[in-house]
């Protein structure tokens, strides 16, 4: 009978051990299963992010300049190299993505951008970690009978998750949405920077070569000048010539010297801009052709206005910031409701350190903590009012970048046929004023007329010759205008 009674005993013992053991496995596939059914039904929580409305365009549906060369090439599908041929000027331009302070500057924000968005997107998963700790505890006199002694030390290791919030209103998810459309906003933005270097360094390299011409214009008149000057004052010396057209010839050269000195200032001034642009001294060989020879680009079409949309970066970068402020008042909406977070984990726990990780000394935790405010001073409508009037503000500048392509195109356009139209009035007028000079030579070599009508032939025909090649400038610069306002280059992959 005892000995049945203890087998009795024993099995009833190991019965209990058993179901001892059992409990936590149990628990733990409870929690596994609860963690599928958290993680399903998180992916199919929805945002409550408002739908964006369809934004009107702002501007006319067509170019009130209509382009000469409706089939020309489209900018967008034109890398820079295959639009500036002209190897110095790659050369330069080369130089400048490299080595550009603010192109590097936005190159920098779109990175922090990037990992300011995987910060975000981390808040969607459980942060899982490993803890140990050692905790001793002085007990009062009363619960010192409890614990059997005045100093109560206890030692845990665990793993586990800290505060995983299930994101039942897509507060997170919208959160996240946020930095995603800010990263691809930093990101067109950076585009736009590269785009705008690209064209400034074209343009200030076109600046250099217009005072190159400029500047050889003014000294060969005032090399002619000298030589006048040096044989009218060998004839007033020998009382052929009067004091008064040598007067007049110092005059004239006066006034080149002048010039000459002003557009060298210039210059530069230009190479100093261009150094700025590069982020490093410019290294610019003699031109071997005319600038207007050298720089030869493809026409360009330049489409509808609505094309702009997909074309412009500083557009893709004003619509997804606009993309990020409407995720915003997601975040904001989902703030008026329970707030729900797990905590948990799994580990040992004992009194001693060298039991800790004996068998018994199992241990885990399962902590729900829901949250929802009841007063907060009208906090949370607030940050709603706020995240909707920034939205608003959105539109505003995303409406407002729609209006601004639209004029750099326009006037690009403008531009290009109106200089083109100028540039024939300023070839006929130096052709014009050429044969002015010849003529007014031929008169005075004949004695029918005074040197002053040479004078004022040589001088106007200076002044046409400056007007002339600034126009050419002109005409190349609208041409550079008109290709980064449509966006050029932006289907190419960059060549950096």
């Amino acid at each position: 009978m005892h000995e049945k009674d203890h087998g009795t005993s024993s099995a009833s013992h190991r019965q209990a051990r058993a179901g001892h053991e059992t409990g936590p496995s149990v628990h733990h596939r409870l929690v596994g299963t609860l963690a599928v059914a958290v993680l399903a039904m998180l992916s199919g929580c929805a945002s409550l992010a408002p739908a964006l409305d369809p934004i009107a365009l702002p501007v006319a549906s067509n170019w009130r300049t209509q382009p000469d060369a409706p089939s020309g090439a489209a900018a967008t599908e034109l890398a820079w190299r295959e639009y500036f041929t002209d190897p110095a000027l790659q050369a330069l331009i080369e130089t400048a993505l490299e080595n550009n302070r603010d192109l590097r500057v936005a190159v920098l924000r779109t990175e922090e951008a990037r990992a300011a968005f995987r910060i975000q997107r981390a808040q969607q998963a459980p942060m899982v970690g490993v803890g140990a700790q050692q905790i001793r505890a002085g007990l009062p006199d009363g619960l010192q009978p409890l614990a059997g002694r005045s100093v109560l030390e206890v030692n845990v290791a665990s793993v586990g998750i800290s505060s995983w919030e299930l994101d039942l209103w897509g507060r997170v998810r919208s959160m996240k949405t946020a930095a995603l459309e800010q990263w691809l906003a930093t990101e067109q933005g950076q585009r736009a920077v590269e785009l705008a270097l690209v064209a400034q360094v074209a343009d200030a390299y076109l600046g250099l070569r217009e005072l190159d011409e400029r500047i050889a214009l003014a000294r060969r008149t005032v090399e002619n000048q000298q030589e006048l000057e040096r044989i009218f004052q060998k004839r007033f010396e020998l009382g052929h010539g009067s004091r008064l057209e040598l007067t007049q010839v110092r005059t004239l050269l006066s006034q080149g010297k002048a010039l000459q000195v002003q557009l060298e200032l210039q210059r530069e001034q230009q190479r100093n801009s261009l150094a700025l642009l590069l982020g490093s001294d410019p290294q610019l060989p003699p031109p071997s052709a005319p600038m207007d020879e050298a720089l030869v680009m493809p026409e360009l079409r330049p489409g509808l206005p609505s094309d702009l949309l997909a074309n412009r970066p500083d557009i893709l970068a004003a619509e997804h910031a606009l993309r990020a402020r409407q995720a915003n008042i997601g975040a904001a909406r989902a703030a008026f409701f329970p707030r729900i977070a797990l905590t948990g984990g799994a580990g040992s726990v004992s009194t001693s350190l060298s039991d800790l990780f004996s068998s018994g000394t199992r241990a885990w935790l399962f902590q729900p903590t829901i949250e929802l405010p009841i007063f907060d001073a009208g906090m949370r409508q607030a940050n709603l009012d706020v995240s909707v009037v920034r939205r608003d503000i959105a539109i505003a500048e995303y409406e407002r970048a729609i209006q601004a392509a639209f004029r750099d195109v326009s006037d690009a356009l403008a531009a290009r046929q109106k200089l083109t139209e100028q540039l024939v009035v300023a070839r006929q007028a130096h052709a014009e004023q050429s044969e002015r000079l010849k003529l007014a030579r031929m008169l005075f070599d004949a004695g029918s007329a005074a040197h002053l009508e040479v004078l004022d032939a040589e001088r106007d025909l200076l002044a046409v010759e400056q007007q002339l090649v600034q126009v050419r400038r002109a005409a190349l610069s609208s041409q550079i205008g008109l290709y980064a306002a449509l966006g050029g280059g932006i289907n190419q992959p960059p060549k950096r």
